[in-house]
């Protein structure tokens, strides 16, 4: 049976970290509420340098917060609060928590600003590591008496926004290792096994045919200017990382990415699933529609859904609907824009801006399958050919030097 470490508080607000045995992890946080704790996270224990849970900082060493912390920061302090806690004492028993010395230290800033009078959006926002989506959503719960709520709901928001992200980076791992995979292959019957053919073909004396003389070419290149290959990738990165940072040129290339075949749609569809997850949970915690569109902006990473959703704000303001101006941007899915303009018409915008995004977390995932089912077997392909083609021009080769010989 698999065994689990734990953090919990108890009934007297103390934290334990012990292990126990369960057969999941929600059998083993069900264990721990029934013996009257309050579980704060549970994984499984691992040997060796795999060993995971509470090893793991809960904020990073840079001064930005990780992602995974952001979550876990969130998760605890919901779990704290809606047991009851006040804020203070919560902040105090996240503090014990924390092992990583920043981390504690961010902490108990936090308390130090909550104790003086200030709001935790204000405190949390004082640190310079929480982005403007979140704190607004503090900031919206705690006007709203609903700041139990409105954590769990950003906990949500986070993991939903998370495996959204983690599904488009998993689909490119394979496709990443089958390329290097193919890459390596093919520089190492350039550079090793080729030049062991070159001296046969040198000792024969004859006249190579073109296909072997380019494939002999080629591996000399590999072997004896591999390091012209690093340079010029080095300037292509460095050229690319430049562009990208102009927004004249960023906005170019971002205009570029949404017309490439297939990945242009699966890029559209995450940003509107990002787009609508954002503005509806904004919108669900009294966040007002021209505010929410301004912080959606800084949500998205493709300049031209960005410049098009400037543009829908500044309609907004003249008392234009969502959906008109989103439609007239001819930038963002066609489906999308009809959903939100039933949700407009039906007074349900919050609730069909969550659809939307459920809806199209689903076509990101069934693109991703399509682009990795058309993908793999033309990469496979791809490779096959390159090294058919490498070792039939060293058969062609052996084979002319054998009709020489007769």
């Amino acid at each position: 049976m698999p065994r689990y470490r734990y953090e919990a508080v108890d009934a007297v607000g103390e934290t334990l970290r012990e292990e126990l045995d369960a057969a999941s992890p929600e059998a083993a946080v069900e264990h721990l509420r029934d013996q009257g704790l309050l579980p704060l996270s549970v994984a499984e224990v691992k040997g060796g340098w795999l060993r995971g849970g509470f090893g793991q900082p809960l904020f990073s060493q840079r001064r930005s917060v990780s992602q995974k912390s952001i979550i876990l920061l969130t998760q605890q302090l919901s779990s704290l609060l809606n047991a009851g806690l006040p804020l203070d004492r919560a902040l105090t028993i996240l503090i014990g928590v924390a092992e990583d010395e920043r981390g504690r230290a961010l902490l108990e800033r936090v308390r130090e600003k909550v104790r003086g009078g200030s709001s935790l959006a204000d405190a949390l926002e004082a640190q310079g590591a929480f982005s403007r989506f979140y704190l607004n959503m503090i900031r919206a719960g705690e006007a709203g008496g609903a700041l139990e709520a409105v954590l769990k709901r950003l906990t949500e928001f986070l993991e939903r926004s998370r495996a959204l992200r983690e599904t488009v980076t998993s689909a490119l791992i394979y496709p990443t290792i089958l390329v290097a995979v193919a890459a390596l292959s093919v520089i190492i019957l350039l550079t090793f096994v080729v030049p062991q053919f070159q001296r046969l073909f040198a000792d024969a004396g004859k006249t190579l045919p073109l296909a072997t003389q380019i494939v002999i070419a080629v591996g000399d290149g590999f072997r004896h200017y591999w390091w012209v290959g690093v340079i010029v990738i080095g300037l292509i990165v460095a050229v690319v990382r430049q562009q990208l940072s102009r927004p004249e040129s960023r906005l170019r290339w971002d205009r570029g990415f949404l017309r490439l075949p297939l990945f242009g749609d699966l890029i559209a569809r995450v940003e509107t699933a990002r787009l609508s997850r954002t503005l509806g949970t904004l919108l669900g915690n009294g966040v007002s529609l021209l505010n929410a569109l301004t912080i959606v902006r800084e949500t998205l990473s493709n300049q031209v859904l960005v410049a098009a959703l400037g543009e829908v704000a500044e309609h907004v303001k003249t008392g234009r609907g969502l959906a008109d101006p989103l439609l007239e941007a001819e930038v963002f899915p066609k489906l999308a824009v009809q959903m939100i303009r039933v949700g407009e018409e039906t007074g349900q915008l919050q609730e069909m801006l969550l659809q939307v995004a459920e809806t199209y977390d689903g076509e990101v995932q069934t693109a991703v399958k399509r682009m990795l089912t058309l993908l793999e077997p033309a990469l496979i392909l791809g490779l096959g050919v390159i090294i058919a083609g490498i070792i039939m021009s060293i058969l062609v080769a052996i084979l002319s030097l054998n009709e020489l010989a007769f």
